[in-house]
């Protein structure tokens, strides 16, 4: 696939306050790209850069190869749907969508021949007729995504579109969205607070933090191989240990008491590893651990039991640890009982830090 947006060197400050800190990303033709991070990381302020609704101090923005930096947002070949779907409340459906067409020049029956098609490709052709009030919040943002998506843009931008929405529905509209695009083959760049939401739709996240973009790839690498201290601890759950490493590659835990041969090669010398919760195995009181599984010693400060699963909370060596197992906890693992943990070495993910 070729290049369709790229960001190269983008900053922008508020006063003292950068939003934006030397920006580089590259975005593909027909990708679902998802913006992830903290409130105040600045995603939206790149999302709206983009859009062109506020211009960057410095560095370039390009579409196909053109610089828009300095362009107008409706002389940018694409179009937004925003939080609240700004809807006009005295048109119909079917004038809503056919709203874009129309500003274009295209005649009136053009345009409501394209908001029809619009319309049927987010399932609500029969809906034409009635106006935003009488929508469902689901309903609502599908007219917004029909008005966004009726002059065929290049790129579409969605800022938070389902925030509104109840937990179920949500959930719904994730998949209906990630279908959507695939179906239109356009580039979306949605943005999110959610992770959960951005490694369901994602086919790249950019995890950004403090103006700054700290990693960028697929949902299953960011989660198995997070780049840095801040991607692990915000993405999933995460035992962030800290670790010495030896010359020979040989590390040694803080909360273990045994070394651990990584069969890393050019580790820094000290770091955190990075230890998911469901590697961690509750081992019984009474079986031996593996040969090839570590073995932690604490004790239990909670339990929590989610449906399907349990969070076992642990303190060891004055360390905080959670595991999940699936089910329900054991009937002799209860608050305040020692615990054993195992894990195989192999899942431990090891992000050194410079001294």
């Amino acid at each position: 696939m070729s290049v369709l947006l790229s960001i190269d060197s983008v900053c922008k400050s508020f006063g003292p306050f950068q939003a934006l800190d030397n920006i580089h990303l590259d975005i593909e033709q027909g990708e679902f790209i998802v913006l992830l991070g903290p409130s105040g990381c600045g995603k939206t302020t790149l999302l709206r850069s983009i859009a062109g609704f506020m211009q960057p101090d410095s560095g370039r923005i390009a579409i196909d190869g053109q610089d828009v930096s300095r362009l107008p947002p409706y002389r940018r070949p694409l179009n937004t749907v925003f939080q609240n779907y700004a809807l006009f409340p005295h048109m119909t459906v079917l004038e809503n969508v056919a709203y874009g067409p129309r500003r274009q020049g295209v005649n009136r029956a053009e345009a409501r021949i394209k908001a029809r098609e619009a319309l049927a490709m987010v399932g609500l052709e029969a809906l034409e007729d009635r106006f935003p009030r009488a929508l469902s919040g689901g309903q609502q943002q599908r007219v917004a995504l029909a008005r966004a998506i009726v002059n065929q843009p290049k790129l579409l931008l969605l800022d938070e579109p389902l925030s509104a929405l109840d937990m179920k529905l949500r959930k719904r509209m994730q998949l209906e969205l990630k279908h959507l695009q695939a179906k239109l083959g356009i580039a979306f760049i949605f943005v999110t607070h959610d992770q959960e939401e951005a490694m369901t739709i994602a086919d790249r996240i950019v995890v950004m933090n403090a103006g700054r973009i700290e990693q960028v790839g697929a949902s299953s690498e960011i989660y198995s191989a997070p780049a840095s201290r801040f991607v692990a601890d915000f993405i999933g759950e995460a035992n962030l240990i800290g670790y010495q490493a030896s010359e020979s590659g040989e590390i040694r835990l803080g909360i273990a008491h045994t070394p651990i041969s990584s069969g890393a090669k050019d580790l820094l010398p000290h770091g955190v590893a990075v230890l998911r919760p469901e590697h961690l195995q509750v081992l019984d009181a009474s079986s031996p651990a593996s040969a090839s599984c570590c073995e932690l010693k604490g004790t239990v400060t909670d339990i929590v039991t989610v449906g399907s699963h349990t969070l076992v909370h642990s303190l060891i060596d004055g360390q905080s640890i959670v595991a999940r197992t699936m089910g329900f906890p054991r009937a002799d693992l209860v608050t305040g009982s020692a615990v054993r943990l195992g894990f195989n070495p192999a899942h431990l993910h090891l992000i050194g830090e410079p001294v």
